[in-house]
C-alpha cells in the first residue's frame, strides 16, 4: 500500500459526512473525479447563484454523468435576485461581498447543519492561496491535492482521462461563478459580450445610480462605457500583448496557464477563492 493509499484510507475512516463542494471550475471538478470511489459515502454539492454561465451548468451535467452520482444543487428558491432585493439593489463588490456570504457560504453551512463534516477543497500543491475554511467547529477542511502533490498538469490529465476536459469558458475566462462577477477582468467582460450578449445586457441592466451613489460592477467605468468599440479595441490589444509576452516568457507552459497569467496582469483584483476553485 502506498503512502497515498494510506492517506485516503485515513480520510475514509473519519466519522461524519464527506463532501466535495463544486464551483464549476477545473480544480474542484478534478477533485471530484480524483476522489471518486475512494470514499463510498462522498457527497457532491454545488451552490447555485441562478446566474451562472450556461457553460458552467453544461459542465456540471457532464461531471454528474461521469460520477454517476447526484450533485446536490443548493439555493433552489433564493438566488442572486432574491438577495439583491434584500440588499436594496446594492450590487456586491470586493468591499461588500454579500454574494459570497449569502449564495455560497451560508447555504453550504445550512446544508451540513451541526453534523461533523469533512469538506474536501481543490487547492493544488503548486498554488499559494487559501480557500474557504468555515469558522464553524464541525466543518473540517481537507486538501487532497496538497497532501498528494497534485499540480496543474495533473489536474489537466485527470480531466482528460475522464473525458470531461476543461470547461469551455476557459477559452476566454479564468473563473467560474456568476456571469457578471465583479472580479472579471476587462477582457473577460468583452468575452461575455461577444459570447453571451444577452447576459452582458442583463449585467448592464443591474447597474444604476440613485441619490448620488452609483452601483456599477466596475468601480472605474460602467459597462455601457466598456462596450464602446474604441474601448473594446484597446482592451483586446492590451490583452493580446500580455498573452504574447507570457508566451515568450514561458513557451513550455500550457495555454490555460498563459491565459491566466495574462489576465492576472490586468489591473484588477484577484478573484474570489470560493468561485475560483
Amino acid at each position: 500500500m502506498t503512502a497515498h493509499d494510506e492517506t485516503v484510507r485515513a480520510w475514509a475512516e473519519r466519522p461524519g459526512r464527506h463532501i466535495v463542494s463544486l464551483s464549476g471550475g477545473k480544480d474542484s471538478t478534478a477533485l471530484a473525479i480524483f476522489m471518486r470511489g475512494k470514499i463510498p459515502q462522498l457527497e457532491y454539492v454545488f451552490c447555485d447563484t441562478h446566474k451562472e454561465l450556461p457553460e458552467t451548468y453544461e459542465y456540471l451535467d457532464r461531471l454528474e454523468a461521469y460520477l454517476q452520482r447526484p450533485i446536490v444543487r443548493l439555493n433552489p428558491q433564493r438566488g442572486f435576485d432574491h438577495w439583491l432585493d434584500m440588499y436594496g439593489g446594492m450590487l456586491p463588490s470586493s468591499q461588500v461581498r454579500w454574494c459570497t456570504r449569502k449564495l455560497k457560504i451560508e447555504p453550504f453551512e445550512a446544508f451540513v447543519g451541526e453534523e461533523t463534516v469533512w469538506s474536501y477543497v481543490g487547492i493544488r500543491a503548486d498554488e499559494q492561496r487559501g480557500g474557504y475554511v468555515s469558522t464553524k467547529p464541525n466543518i473540517h477542511p481537507v486538501f487532497p491535492f496538497k497532501e498528494c502533490g497534485v499540480t496543474i498538469a495533473d489536474v489537466e490529465r485527470i480531466l482528460d482521462e475522464a473525458g470531461v476536459g476543461l470547461p469551455s469558458y476557459y477559452e476566454w475566462r479564468q473563473r467560474s461563478g456568476c456571469s457578471f462577477c465583479f472580479y472579471q477582468r476587462s477582457s473577460e467582460w468583452v468575452g461575455l459580450k461577444e459570447r453571451h450578449p444577452d447576459l452582458f445586457e442583463q449585467a448592464k441592466a443591474y447597474e444604476s445610480e440613485r441619490g448620488g451613489e452609483h452601483f456599477y460592477w466596475r468601480q472605474r467605468e460602467r459597462l455601457a462605457e466598456l462596450e464602446q468599440p474604441e474601448r473594446v479595441r484597446q482592451i483586446m490589444e492590451q490583452h493580446a500583448k500580455r498573452l504574447e509576452q507570457e508566451r515568450r516568457n514561458r513557451p513550455d507552459r500550457p495555454l490555460i496557464e498563459l491565459l491566466g497569467a495574462a489576465l492576472d496582469a490586468e489591473d484588477d483584483d484577484r478573484g474570489c477563492d470560493i468561485c475560483h476553485l
